[in-house]
């Protein structure tokens, strides 16, 4: 069934954080409900729709960023309470906006999470989870990595209370009481929980999870082992996902699934036959979509779709058709409607125009006092730089509050910058002395009017690390200007993984010394991607990692005084080597350091670069026979004389063509990791074999497997 929604914005609050907007329970069926939200000015805004306008309930007083709002109630009746998370502190307010509860945690973190059910409220931090019962200190916890989102099955359907959270390093842990009872590994970081359509499905247990790379499963959380029922891979390579709701929007009796994306998608997943989930409707809204919500706001009887954004906007999709079947006298008091409305904004834009002439010269008359400073406007920059495993490249994101004039990229690393389908900012580079002043790269976007959020994407070399800088620079007078800094680590392509496949071929580096557990934690934090700033619980911790770009993988165990990596890739145990020993050098820590290197991963780790090699040879080649072809089907009028591999070249020709346009820096970068390789494994040997880089550059241009691992073997 298609599905047809016509969007609507109704107002816009200040900056909003993930799940901060809910609708209130209707009076009746298809009634129109109340929206309530919080944003980061710390104000909660209650309000209905009444002929079209926005007309509030209530309204607070500013105070801290709002992290999250929930509604609560007594189990089995209409959830209309409202929670909001501010700092450490948790409010409470009736639907008329009382407040009845101000209840401080005392946590020493800000509130990350929240999940309320009756009398019980389960809290997050970063990485601290806590449980109370009517205000109560119950249960406690804390996590190995940093906590994303919490949530409880819902203890009227379930004997028992199982907690639920969403952890950074690719784990949701399922709790029972301060213990964790089972792990469950999931596709990417989580970012966000819900109960499948809304109440845990048939069973009570079911749960979705939404992935910051932009996946989305089910699991049903059974007393003793998961089971995982459906995963919807993100094959449109679609953003993030921070919000999920369920909803009978399409109105055939079944849930569907409301998602929304960080890059502004928002999706309806209906339900097949076999309970499978299958895309009904998306659109793409300008900047990331914070929270999503299923009921009926603008009119009595129709539903829709209500989402908030990033810098505050509550937009409906609804199900209300955009031209209304009416007679004269109908046609006549829309008219009328119309025009009313119309003449009310006009008045208010120029009561708008007036109140910032005054603010304007105001503040021209007190920046030009000599005593006064210049106040800068302030804004918030939402910014992710985040690894994707798919292409082995980094996406940054960054979305402003208002409009962005240009952003300029900086770079100390050499990087390259790839093309991204939806960033229609104009580029330009600057060149740059990276030996008198450590810049790599120098670019600048231009965006155009009204872009409010930009994705640029970058790859990285392992073994040079340094930071990557973004200035932005928003459209607002007077100008100005935030940095936001994102490091690259030496194993930047890096990912953490639970497994790694212990049969490989392994290289082991063993680090012993006089260091604390902090110690060389914060040297691998430094080193590698994804590992939590704090140091786990224990005496001893054991990471994987796997490789992004080659699939190779790295196992590092360390505790106090004492650290062991291992790796099927002899490069990766050389960068490691470098980095530790340069950072164990700046804190005076005299290192033992000891190796030993397998041979035979040298041959693995060639066959693991050789598919992507060849196909990137192979490309080149298809690519110079397309003009030959095109002017050979000129000649002849059709392909049918052709060979069907020589017609499939013509068939892709655009689209070989626009691949090969990225292909040199593919090229070089295998070139660069095979060489590195050559010269990592004699550098363990104590041998220096620069010299002969060239012959294995002639030996790569007239590649052929056999001849590159001989010329390894014989060197």
């Amino acid at each position: 069934m298609d599905l047809h929604l016509h969007r609507a914005d109704y107002l816009q609050v200040g900056v909003t954080s993930q799940k901060t907007m809910k609708l209130l329970p209707a009076s009746r069926h298809r009634a129109t409900q109340k929206v309530v939200i919080g944003d980061h000015d710390g104000v909660v805004l209650c309000f209905g729709m009444k002929k079209g306008e926005a007309v509030a309930v209530f309204k607070t007083l500013p105070g801290q960023k709002i992290a999250r709002l929930e509604l609560g109630g007594v189990l089995n009746t209409p959830q209309e309470k409202i929670f909001i998370a501010a700092g450490s502190e948790i409010r409470g307010f009736t639907k008329r906006g009382k407040q009845f509860l101000s209840f401080e945690t005392n946590l020493t973190e800000s509130i990350k999470a929240m999940h309320i059910s009756g009398s019980d409220l389960f809290l997050s931090a970063s990485y601290i989870y806590n449980h109370y019962c009517d205000c109560k200190d119950q249960h406690y916890y804390l996590s190995g990595d940093k906590i994303n989102d919490v949530i409880c099955l819902p203890v009227e359907r379930l004997p028992r209370i199982t907690p639920v959270l969403a952890c950074q390093d690719r784990l949701l842990r399922v709790l029972q009481g301060s213990d964790v009872i089972y792990e469950i590994e999931v596709p990417g970081p989580p970012t966000v929980l819900a109960l499948h359509n809304g109440n845990g499905g048939d069973s009570g247990e079911d749960l979705l999870f939404g992935t910051s790379d932009g996946k989305l499963g089910l699991i049903q959380i059974t007393p003793s082992k998961p089971r995982h029922k459906w995963e919807i891979r993100n094959e449109k390579k679609r953003g993030g996902i921070l919000c999920v709701d369920s909803f009978d929007i399409v109105g055939d009796g079944v849930q569907d699934l409301l998602v929304g994306r960080d890059d502004g998608t928002v999706e309806v997943y209906g339900f097949d036959n076999a309970n499978e989930p299958v895309l009904r409707f998306d659109q793409a809204l300008s900047e990331s979509v914070t929270s999503i919500q299923g009921g009926c706001v603008g009119k009595d009887g129709y539903d829709e779709i209500v989402v908030a954004t990033y810098s505050g906007w509550v937009t409906g999709l609804t199900t209300e058709p955009v031209h209304k079947e009416s007679g004269p006298g109908e046609e006549f008091r829309l008219n009328q409607e119309m025009q009313n409305k119309i003449s009310s904004l006009r008045s208010e834009l120029e009561q708008l125009q007036c109140k910032v002439l005054q603010e304007r010269e105001k503040y021209q008359q007190s920046s030009q006092l000599s005593k006064a400073k210049s106040a800068v406007p302030s804004f918030s920059i939402n910014d992710k730089f985040t690894l994707n495993r798919d292409d082995a490249s980094y996406s940054l994101i960054l979305e402003v509050q208002t409009a962005i004039d240009n952003v300029l990229i900086q770079s100390d690393v050499p990087i390259d910058l790839l093309d991204v389908d939806k960033n229609s900012a104009v580029v330009s580079f600057s060149s740059c002395d990276s030996e008198a002043n450590d810049n790599f790269l120098l670019a600048t976007y231009r965006c155009q009017a009204n872009t409010t959020r930009l994705e640029l994407k970058v790859r990285s070399i392992e073994g040079q690390y340094g930071a990557l800088q973004a200035y932005v620079t928003p459209r607002i007078q007077p100008k100005t200007c935030q940095v936001r800094q994102h490091l690259i680590k030496p194993l930047s392509l890096h990912q953490r993984t639970h497994c790694i496949d212990q049969d490989r071929p392994m290289n082991t580096l063993t680090l012993t010394g006089q260091f604390s557990f902090a110690e060389v934690h914060s040297w691998v934090v430094f080193c590698l991607p994804e590992v939590p700033e704090k140091p786990p619980a224990g005496e001893c911790v054991t990471f994987y990692f796997q490789n992004t770009f080659l699939d190779t993988q790295l196992e590092s165990t360390y505790r106090k005084g004492e650290g062991v990596f291992k790796s099927d890739n002899i490069s990766t145990i050389s960068i490691l080597k470098d980095v530790l020993s340069k950072e164990a050098t700046k804190k005076k820590i005299n290192l033992n350091i000891s190796y030993e290197i397998n041979e035979v991963s040298v041959k693995h780790t060639l066959e693991l670069i050789h598919p992507k090699l060849e196909y990137q040879l192979l490309l080149a080649k298809k690519v110079q026979l397309i003009d030959a072809l095109k002017e050979l089907q000129v000649h002849e009028g059709n392909t049918d004389f052709l060979i069907p591999e020589y017609r499939c070249i013509l068939e892709e020709a655009d689209h070989l063509q626009e691949e090969y346009k990225k292909q040199p820096a593919h090229l070089e970068r295998l070139y660069g990791m095979i060489t590195d390789l050559f010269i990592d494994k004699f550098k363990f040997k104590g041998t220096n074999v620069k010299t002969k880089v060239p012959l294995l550059l002639e030996i790569l241009d007239s590649y052929d497997q056999n001849a590159l691992i001989a010329f390894f073997d014989a060197a």
